[in-house]
């Protein structure tokens, strides 16, 4: 596992993928990428507007795509969308090249950092955390399954970046 490439964070919602990326980005000189903006910018249209259009199967097919791309990318941050490493097609695009780091925090951080979100559609919901916990649930194990390592980020986002770092060299030896 000598030859990593990227640094691909994965997680649930709220986890630190991006705060940690960016961190981790600028104490490393690697470029930061956000998939799901990439995504964005690259369809002309927001997440939720692919959703409504194209329905989640229609998502999940560009998401790929964009993963497969990102994977040609070299030295780079990559926050993964929080579905995208759930599934198995995403996983096998980045397994072997690039490190997948699962960033591990608790549901009930997870809660409080999302309390007062106005943007994820999934916490607009009066139902909001059954669904959550569901979810969490139900993809916690997928992605431990994908990552390489599992840090844990329930510390401040520059503490976090240091240890995924700290992690990173341990791998490259």
């Amino acid at each position: 596992m000598s030859e990593m490439n990227n640094i691909i964070l994965c997680g649930f919602m709220g986890c630190g993928k991006s705060t940690v990326g960016k961190n981790i980005a600028r104490k490393s000189g690697r470029r930061f990428v956000d998939m799901d903006a990439y995504i964005e910018q690259k369809t002309g249209m927001r997440i939720s507007e692919i959703f409504a259009q194209k329905g989640e199967e229609g998502f999940r097919d560009i998401e790929h795509e964009a993963c497969r791309e990102l994977a040609e990318k070299s030295n780079a941050v990559i926050a993964s969308g929080g579905g995208a490493l759930t599934f198995e097609r995403n996983v096998q695009v980045f397994r072997g090249k690039d490190l997948i780091v699962f960033l591990d925090v608790p549901l009930d951080v997870i809660k409080f950092r999302l309390r007062n979100d106005k943007v994820r559609p999934l916490l607009q919901r009066p139902d909001k955390d059954k669904v959550m916990a569901e979810l969490y649930e139900r993809r916690y194990p997928l992605y431990r399954a994908a990552a390489d390592v599992v840090v844990a980020g329930r510390n401040t986002p520059l503490r976090t970046a240091l240890a995924v770092m700290d992690a990173e060299k341990r791998c490259r030896k």
